[in-house]
């Protein structure tokens, strides 16, 4: 194993021995093989998270947008949002109002007909208690 200088406590070897040092340790093999099969269990891996992650946001044919809210009135919230969809199919959206805790204090869906691909709304929404936000929860075509 590893020796030391007569007298100067200094080490000249490695702390924990060489390969030569523990003869009945088995040969390294197949570890490449091991590796490159952790590494495409990774990819594959990385690549299903990356798909449940773009599926998960939707149907991306419709776009919205949070223009103003008004939070002033302790009753409702007024939004202004926009949507932009494919001008020939209907859409639904679905508007919420928060509080300070971030928890739902109204919402409502809104259906946006057939027609123009750029609409801009503005909508009272009645809520529970003080809304402190607005926004609009998802949008999709019907």
């Amino acid at each position: 194993m590893a020796t030391s200088e007569a007298g100067t406590g200094r080490q000249t070897g490695p702390v924990l021995g060489t390969p030569d040092d523990f003869p009945d340790r088995p040969e390294r093999r197949g570890r490449f093989v091991v590796h490159v099969v952790i590494a495409i269990l990774c990819a594959v891996c990385a690549g299903g998270w990356g798909y449940v992650m773009w599926a998960s946001k939707g149907n991306t044919e419709v776009i919205d947008q949070v223009v103003a809210f008004d939070t002033s009135r302790g009753d409702s919230l007024q939004i202004t949002f926009e949507v932009v969809k494919p001008s020939g199919r209907a859409a639904v959206c679905r508007i919420r109002a928060t509080d300070v805790d971030h928890v739902e204090v109204g919402s409502r869906e809104v259906n946006i007909p057939a027609g123009e691909g750029y609409v801009r709304l503005t909508e009272r929404l009645e809520t529970s208690s003080q809304a402190t936000s607005g926004d609009v929860h998802y949008c999709y075509l019907v």
